[in-house]
């Protein structure tokens, strides 16, 4: 018989999952809407034509759980021994909406949901804001308002914001306000854009099985290459899935940016203070979310450092328990894995 999980620190440490989500009624109606009129991008259509209509066992059981925010979670939380989730609002967020106004109406509304979420259970939940990148002066200020009265310990983004990423100056203003309250940026994957997209989603890989990592790791990829650590060496950007696969590849990386810089090959490639392996190790964190994998997770803490290698469950869309049973399995030491577990969270969101 399988273990019982239980919450409460029997382990030694407490479980904090740092990659949780939810959703609201309003923002999943505007992604139908979308789906509908032929505004959504195929992105959209692949992903939310699924969850948000399918009939399937696993697309209705991870939109009820992504609509509830009170004791259905928590019965799940307790289920599998987790303690802490630390939430955003579900990918790809309001980024898609082509109404600017709107947009930031369902971000301010979800935020203000997720703060008394928050508030009516103290212990058990953390928020992490979001905004609308559409309107960079916007979200900046309601990283202020999430930071200052919502009490939330950061911000996500979904990736690209219709094709638009982050590296780009418009988008300055977001930085600026993260630098201003010292909170980090959880960049999530989102579906790639039309672009990108179209081998991938003939092929049925557009989704988490792969687009949303090789998508995810090229947008941090851009923004460690514009300079943006140079320019703000305080933030701290955090991606899940294990790093969408770039510890894995960071010797070849180094070599490939070194050599381009000198070559002078691309104008926007110029030289940075540190290397690419650098910035990972000073700049970058990294959560578990979608990878319970005990190999991949010790290659990471060795290539990054085990003060930057997190835990996350992934909630809704990958809820095992027997994937917690396995984190608390790994042959590693009490120390490094409290610090998996609890520690390095409650240091980089501040609990």
């Amino acid at each position: 018989m399988s273990e019982d999980l239980k919450t409460g620190g029997g382990k030694g440490y407490l479980r904090i999952a740092t990659e949780e989500a939810f959703a609201t009624r309003e923002q999943i109606d505007v992604f139908l809407r979308m789906i509908r009129d032929g505004t959504a991008d195929k992105g959209m259509v692949s992903l939310w034509g699924f969850y948000a209509t399918s009939p399937s066992e696993r697309a209705t059981q991870i939109m009820d759980r992504l609509l509830d925010l009170g004791e259905a979670r928590l019965a799940d939380m307790d289920a599998t021994g987790i303690d802490k989730a630390i939430l955003a609002l579900t990918s790809p967020g309001v980024q898609p909406m082509l109404d600017v106004g709107e947009a930031k109406g369902i971000a301010a509304r979800a935020n203000d949901t997720l703060a008394a979420a928050c508030e009516k259970y103290p212990d058990r939940f953390i928020g992490l804001g979001t905004v609308a990148p559409q309107d960079p002066e916007w979200s900046a200020a309601e990283i202020h308002r999430g930071a200052k009265e919502l009490g939330f310990k950061g911000i996500q983004i979904n990736s690209h914001t219709q094709g638009e990423y982050l590296d780009a100056e418009k988008f300055d203003p977001i930085f600026r306000a993260l630098s201003d309250v010292g909170q980090p940026l959880y960049i999530h994957p989102a579906t790639p854009p039309d672009s990108m997209i179209g081998p991938m989603i003939e092929a049925g890989l557009d989704g988490a099985i792969f687009g949303f990592g090789v998508e995810t790791g090229m947008h941090l990829l851009r923004l460690i290459t514009i300079g943006i650590f140079d320019k703000y060496p305080d933030l701290q950007i955090m991606v899940g899935h294990m790093g969408e696969a770039l510890p894995y590849w960071l010797y070849r990386l180094d070599y490939m940016h070194q050599a381009g810089v000198r070559a002078k090959r691309y104008e926007r490639m110029k030289p940075l203070k540190k290397t690419i392996a650098e910035y990972m190790r000073s700049n970058v964190l990294i959560t578990n979310s979608g990878m319970a994998w005990e190999p991949a997770i010790k290659f990471c803490q060795e290539v990054v450092g085990e003060d930057r290698v997190m835990y996350a469950m992934d909630y809704p869309y990958q809820y095992v328990a027997d994937e917690v049973r396995a984190m608390d399995g790994m042959d590693m030491s009490a120390e490094r894995k409290k610090k998996f577990f609890q520690t390095n969270a409650e240091r980089w969101f501040r609990l």
